[in-house]
Formats: structure tokens, C-alpha cells, sequence
């Protein structure tokens, strides 16, 4: 139960994304469900997650603000994942994730796992330690914008 406590704790601290200066971040989590309304049709709603399982399926979203007095340029955040979470994937292409704790970044499909004795395999999304997003467009002073991706409960 404590270990389950531990890594919920973990989950819906703020994660630590790293920017420039002038950009401020903060950042939210949500469990999404699927649910029956009330004609019997699926829905999806978001929550806060209160108590997680493993199984949960779980959006990280990232809001950035230029509070700088300048556009900002080469903007870039990157997002380490909890532990307790296997990454699900991005819509945003411009998304980037690295296996081995941010030394090196691609695609997911274009990165490979050491997997014994001179032995390769690719990359999984549970093999995901960190997300990275590159901004190609200046963010004028005063722009806002989200980022966001997903997981799952180990």
C-alpha cells in the first residue's frame, strides 16, 4: 500500500520540465476513463487523479507562457516520466523521447535497447524516460500554449 502511495505522490507532483528563463511552465495530470452516458454510448472524461492503479491511463499536459519581455527562440522542454509510468505516445511530431535518461533523442521507432549479449532490440514505449519538445516557431512575449502526452500506470 505505502509503495502504491509512493508512486501516486510521484504522478501528481509537478513534473519537472526544463525551459528558458522567460518561459514559465507548469504543469497538470488527469486519469481518463471511458464511461457509458446515459444512451449507452462511450464517453471519455478527465479527472484528477486521486488514487491511481496500475492499468490507469493517464494525459501530462504542460502549459508554457512567455512572461519574458522578449520573444523567446529554440524554446525547448523537456519532461522526464515518473517511474511508475509507461509512455502512451504523443499527438505533437515534433515530440522527441529518449531511453536512457536524455543523452540521446529520436523517435521512438528509430531508437534501439541494448537487450543482452551484443543484442538489440527496439525501443518500447515502457523503455521512455524522457519527452522533449523543440519549437521551431519564436513565442512572442505574452503567447501561451500546451503540450501533453500520455501514459499508463505501470
Amino acid at each position: 500500500m505505502l509503495k502504491l502511495l509512493l508512486a501516486f505522490m510521484a504522478l501528481v507532483a509537478p513534473a519537472t520540465a526544463f525551459a528558458t528563463d522567460s518561459v514559465a511552465l507548469s504543469s497538470m495530470v488527469f486519469v481518463e476513463k471511458t464511461i457509458s452516458d446515459a444512451d449507452g454510448k462511450a464517453k471519455t472524461t478527465l479527472h484528477e487523479p486521486k488514487v491511481v492503479t496500475p492499468g490507469d491511463r493517464l494525459i501530462f499536459i504542460v502549459n508554457y507562457q512567455n512572461r519574458g519581455a522578449a520573444v523567446a527562440r529554440n524554446f525547448v522542454v523537456t519532461n522526464p516520466l515518473p517511474n511508475a509510468v509507461a509512455y502512451q505516445g504523443t499527438a505533437d511530431a515534433a515530440a522527441e523521447v529518449s531511453i536512457d535518461g536524455g543523452k540521446i533523442w529520436g523517435a521512438l521507432a528509430a531508437l534501439k535497447v541494448a537487450d543482452g549479449a551484443n543484442r538489440w532490440r527496439s525501443a518500447r514505449p515502457e523503455d521512455v524516460t524522457h519527452v522533449r519538445w523543440t519549437m521551431k516557431q519564436a513565442i512572442p512575449v505574452g503567447a501561451q500554449g500546451k503540450l501533453s502526452f500520455r501514459g499508463i500506470v505501470r
